[in-house]
């Protein structure tokens, strides 16, 4: 099992770099940011966008993963988005991890000014926008019309470092975005049922959002193996690093469902994944033992 963990891009760089770099130390395979205009409550408070984030935490580290958590076509065209990919590929040395996801409602939808989209339509046009993202990602020209987006001649050379593009991680817990990521995915990362009381209760709901994404496999066609799995561990409503019990619980629980991977939060001092970095600590310490129990 691989674990990853999401650094939320809320403080200046001179105080953030630390984070990547004992990300990377501490031996995590994968480190995230989100990819918003603002998040929640903390739209109110510093944040930084995730291209340039990723970036800089690019030229301090060497091994680690890096990975948009997640970019939707909430503000983001796939024509600017795949040149910004391409560089990051490039920065990075093909470490980059493309988690995408057909966006929601909040900070994001809203900034713009533009008329809220319903589910379906939010759907249909993140369809559009994985169709043409991958096309220009793995062709020197694209020209393409779609009913959402538009191409002319859009170039991506000299093309990624990772070939034929940097993976896509596609976030889906619906049925049709379910079937998106079996499609077009590397991987594929849930959060679980929003909204859920209890521990059990959001661990019945991931069950049920794999069995479902096993059959959207089935229906494409690719074997159960083909797409790596995610789990953010933080939808539950038991924080993954409110002690080291709680971490080696959950990822237990995660491998047993056949997740390849799973995402926790750096710890904050407030509010959203409020926890204390001496419990990180004390999880990093104990990665090896909990990647191979």
């Amino acid at each position: 099992m691989r674990i990853g963990i999401v650094i939320l891009p809320d403080r200046r760089w001179s105080e953030a770099r630390g984070r990547w770099r004992l990300a990377e130390e501490y031996g995590f395979d994968h480190a995230w940011t989100y990819d918003h205009l603002g998040w929640r409550d903390l739209a109110d408070g510093p944040w930084f966008d995730a291209v340039p984030t990723l970036t800089a935490a690019a030229t301090v580290t060497e091994r680690i993963r890096l990975g948009t958590y997640v970019a939707s076509p909430n503000f983001r065209h796939p024509v600017h988005f795949a040149r910004e990919a391409l560089a990051l590929d490039d920065i990075s040395g093909g470490r980059l991890l493309l988690g995408l996801g057909a966006g929601g409602t909040g900070f994001d939808s809203a900034v713009l000014g533009r008329p809220e989209l319903t589910p379906r339509e939010r759907v249909d046009r993140f369809t559009e926008f994985l169709e043409l993202f991958d096309t220009i990602l793995r062709n020197p020209a694209t020209t393409w019309t779609g009913s959402h987006y538009a191409a002319v001649d859009a170039r991506s050379i000299p093309g990624p470092v990772q070939e034929p593009r940097p993976p896509f991680v596609i976030a889906a817990n619906g049925p049709r975005a379910l079937r998106l990521a079996a499609r077009h995915g590397q991987g594929w990362v849930t959060t679980g049922a929003q909204g859920c009381e209890t521990a059990d209760e959001w661990w019945a709901s991931v069950t049920e959002i794999r069995d479902r994404f096993d059959a959207a496999l089935v229906a494409t066609g690719r074997p159960s193996d083909a797409v790596d799995r995610y789990l953010n561990l933080d939808s539950s409503p038991v924080y993954s690093l409110s002690s080291v019990d709680a971490f080696v619980d959950a990822a237990g629980r995660a491998r047993e469902l056949g997740f390849t991977d799973v995402i926790t939060h750096w710890p904050r001092e407030s509010s959203w994944y409020a926890g204390d970095e001496k419990v990180l600590e004390a999880v990093a310490a104990e990665l090896p033992g909990i990647r191979f129990p």
